[in-house]
This record gives C-alpha cells, sequence and structure tokens, in this order.
C-alpha cells in the first residue's frame, strides 16, 4: 500500500514521503479499514515543522489523526463493525466514555497515522459516520469536530438559545464550533485576519444572527465584541489564540461566561493575568479532542440538523506537501482534506 510518511531523521516538509508498506492485517479486536480520505489539524503542520511540544518523532512514522473509509475487513472477536461500513478512528486510542483520568495515545504521534491506503484500529477507536457527508466531509471530523462539540456542547456548559459565542478564527474548529452553536440557537461572532475569509465564513450561516471581525483592522477585537453585545460580552469563547488572545478573551467574556481553551501553539507569550476572568466569575475550561462517546453524540447532531463540514480544498495523495503548504500559509477556511482513491 501506499502511505505518507515523516522520516525521523529529517522533520520537515522535506522528510514527507509517499512510500511503500505492506498492507496491514487487523488482529483479533481490530477492524482493517479502506482510507478514502484523510484531514490536516494545525497540530499536524506543528509535527512537520518539528515544533510540536507535547510528543517526538523518533521513527518514520505515518502522518495524520483524522480519516475516513470503509470497513475492509475484521477480526474475529469484533462485533461492531462488518465490512462495508462507513467509519471513522477516533483521535485517542481508546478513551470510550467519562472524564479524562489519564492522556489516552492519539493518532499520528505517537502513534502511527491514517494517511495510508489501509489502516487497523481497535473497534472500540472507531465510530460509524453520518451517511449524509462525504468521505472528505466525515474526515475532518475525527479531531477538529470532537474538539468543538466537546467545547460548546460537553465541557462546563452547553450553549444554550440565545447566547452569544465568539469563536476565534475561521479554521476548521473555530467554523465547527459556531455550527453547533448556530444549531443550538446561539448568536455567532467569528473573527478573521481577513475580509476575504471573513465573507466566506459568514456566507455558512445564511439567515443566521452573525457577525465577523476582521482583527487586523479592529486589533482590539474584544471591545468590538462589548459594542455588537451591547456591553454584556460573549457567554461562551473558543480560544485558539492561547496566551497572545488569552487577555483579550478575559476583556470580551460575559460575566459568568465560559472561555473552552483548545490547541498548542509554538508562541506562548502573552498576558495571562487572570484577574478580569476573576472579576467577571468567568471559567476557563481545558479541552483535549474528546472520547467517543462525544463523537458519536455528535454525529448524531450533525445528521438530525444536516450539518455540512465546510472542506476548503482536497488535494491528492501526491500532493500531500502541498496541502501543508496551504495549511501553514493560514489562506483557507474550514478544513482541507486529502482523497485516497
Amino acid at each position: 500500500m501506499k502511505a505518507c510518511v515523516l522520516r525521523k531523521d529529517n522533520i520537515s516538509l522535506a522528510g514527507v514521503e509517499i512510500v511503500d508498506m505492506p498492507d496491514p492485517e487487523p488482529g483479533p479486536d481490530e477492524v482493517l479499514i479502506k482510507v478514502r480520505a484523510a484531514s490536516l489539524n494545525y497540530r499536524d503542520y506543528l509535527i512537520v515543522t518539528d515544533n510540536y511540544a507535547t510528543a517526538g518523532v523518533d521513527h518514520d512514522v505515518i502522518l495524520l489523526s483524522d480519516a475516513a473509509g470503509e470497513v475492509a475487513a475484521t477480526g474475529g472477536n469484533v462485533s461492531r463493525f462488518k465490512t462495508g461500513d462507513r467509519v471513522a478512528g477516533t483521535f485517542f486510542q481508546v478513551w470510550k466514555n467519562g472524564p479524562m483520568t489519564y492522556h489516552p495515545p492519539a493518532l499520528g504521534v505517537p502513534l502511527e497515522g491514517v494517511l495510508a491506503e489501509y489502516i487497523t484500529l481497535h473497534e472500540d477507536g472507531v465510530v460509524a459516520v453520518p451517511p449524509s457527508l462525504s468521505f472528505e466531509e466525515a474526515a475532518s471530523l475525527p479531531c477538529a469536530g470532537v474538539t468543538a462539540w466537546n467545547a460548546t456542547m460537553v465541557a462546563g456548559q452547553s450553549v444554550r438559545p440565545g447566547e452569544t459565542v465568539l469563536s476565534l478564527g475561521t479554521g476548521g474548529v473555530s467554523l465547527f464550533a459556531a455550527q453547533f452553536a448556530a444549531a443550538a440557537g446561539a448568536r455567532l461572532i467569528l473573527t478573521s485576519s481577513s475580509d476575504e475569509k471573513l465573507e466566506r465564513a459568514l456566507s455558512l450561516f445564511p439567515g443566521r444572527d452573525v457577525m465577523g471581525i476582521n482583527y487586523n483592522k479592529i486589533p482590539d477585537w474584544e471591545k468590538e465584541v462589548m459594542k455588537i453585545t451591547g456591553g454584556r460580552g460573549a457567554d461562551h469563547i473558543i480560544e485558539l489564540g492561547g496566551p497572545g488572545t488569552l487577555s483579550r478573551s478575559y476583556q470580551a467574556l460575559a460575566f459568568g461566561g465560559k472561555i473552552a481553551l483548545i490547541g498548542f501553539r509554538p508562541d506562548n507569550t502573552g498576558d495571562c493575568n487572570p484577574g478580569p476572568l476573576m472579576q467577571k466569575d468567568g471559567r476557563i475550561h481545558g479541552v483535549g479532542v474528546g472520547n467517543t462517546s462525544m463523537f458519536e453524540e455528535m454525529n448524531r447532531a450533525i445528521e438530525i440538523n444536516r450539518i455540512k463540514p465546510h472542506v476548503d480544498k482536497v488535494f491528492p495523495l501526491a500532493e500531500t506537501v502541498d496541502a501543508f503548504r496551504l495549511l501553514g500559509s493560514g489562506k483557507f477556511v474550514g478544513k482541507i482534506a486529502i482523497s485516497i482513491l
């Protein structure tokens, strides 16, 4: 089979290669998945550019954590899936349900990733995907989708109708969070670095109460949030900027509001003084993707509400490096996918 690996002795875009590997075979509790599509997360870009702080690459590793495909074969003990089922792997292998009591290993690093023609996963680390979605759309769910679902519907407090949700950025997690919040009846505020990306993102919410802020044009965007909300602030903030934006999120938060803190950034400089958060009786909740039960619950909501993940561009496997370059440029909205025929 073909697989895309990162060479351990060349951790860079130049070390990303398409190689031939033996086809895997499922163990007794595993399913063999014919991968049809995969998607990229910012985490993947940090890994291939040697900026991922929480885990190193000590062998030639198959890249990416998110993929969808069809079950090609099952091990003898497998009961949850059968050949032909449309499925996706979970980010963590395996965190079935309940709170996180330890840090389970993730696909892509430290575990082998999913950017290959075939992969094997434990049946408890696999979910059925919504039938209304394409493989490219379904491949966007395991990390970005589940993270956004956890942030908006699980961690600390769920979004309620009429509340205001501020989602920073127009990437995968940000747009998923906005889509889930919109389905719950929330008012939306999105931020972005350009008017063009904002226009594209806002067009995904026709007829909804949604506004955009270009933070390059309005650096003090927290003041604009307060203006938009009549001085109240945002009830929920999807915070992806880390220390660089956290102090502004404190200022933009409503009294009693919640900040969902997401993601890793190589630049950890910024003012993290929690004083403003304390003064507003606010909460901050770290979100580390989510478990299998959350994934399945999210999929039901996606199907019922006919939510469509926004895939900005699809690359063939042979152009994986170009997909990474687009991810690094930030010149996209939503998700970037790779098709594997």
